[in-house]
């Protein structure tokens, strides 16, 4: 019986200590594979297990961990780089900061995200 109720202190402090995970999906303005890139990139941070943008239903799936990040925090680390969410929409000056191709509130087109020599010389200003 000792053990049990070792066994059982030593299960519940453990589960205590344990960092809460969280995992979300929205929507994130983008239209090619530079843009997954760039999105993707942007959510490389302490925190955050998994992410992945999907080019053809826009959506962002992200798991994180909740003591690290705030969703909010995710949706703000994606506009930083010139995507809008469903909760955050992008500065110009970010969105302005983007290969032309991938400019979706113009209309950009669906490009290859580096099979273009023009994608892999453009260096933001």
């Amino acid at each position: 019986m000792k053990y049990v109720l070792i066994l059982m202190a030593l299960a519940l402090s453990t589960a205590s200590f344990a960092q809460k995970k969280a995992q979300i999906e929205f929507q994130v303005s983008g239209v090619c594979g530079m843009c997954e890139a760039r999105i993707e990139k942007a959510l490389d941070v302490p925190g955050v297990i998994m992410a992945e943008w999907d080019v053809e239903t826009k959506k962002a799936t992200v798991a994180y961990k909740t003591k690290v990040l705030s969703e909010e925090q995710i949706h703000q680390l994606i506009a930083n780089v010139g995507h809008d969410t469903e909760k955050i929409k992008a500065t110009d000056e970010a969105y302005a900061n983007m290969h032309g191709c991938c400019k979706y509130r113009e209309g950009g087109s669906s490009c290859t995200g580096g099979d273009d020599q023009d994608h892999d010389d453009y260096r933001p200003e």
